[in-house]
């Protein structure tokens, strides 16, 4: 399927995508749209299971994507403790209306407890 191209150039799209899931991971719910929430999905799963993994390499590539070092400690020390047992779904994408200015299809991306 590939990827969802969210109307911005590919460095925009990225660094999007790396600000998103750091604040999802450290604050444990953001509000965004719809399709930036599927994408943010995507990532942040793929972040908790390199902390599930715990090792140097997958440390490693996590500091490479996520933007902040405290929320990589709390990837692999917390978040990979309480999803230890679990085998994916660490997020839930809730619906929640539609924006004022625009009318896009607004949702909350949590993680899961």
């Amino acid at each position: 399927m590939g990827y969802r191209k969210l109307g911005v150039r590919g460095d925009h799209r990225r660094a999007l995508l790396r600000n998103s899931v750091t604040s999802l991971l450290a604050h444990e719910r953001i509000t965004t749209t719809e399709t930036r929430a599927k994408e943010i999905r995507r990532m942040a799963d793929r972040m908790i299971t390199l902390g599930k993994k715990g090792d140097l390499h997958s440390r490693r590539q996590a500091l490479a994507f996520l933007t902040d070092e405290d929320v990589v400690r709390k990837v692999f020390g917390e978040l990979a403790q309480r999803y230890d047992d679990r085998r994916g779904g660490y997020t839930r994408i809730i619906k929640s209306g539609f924006r004022r200015g625009d009318g896009a299809p607004m949702a909350i991306i949590e993680l899961v407890k």
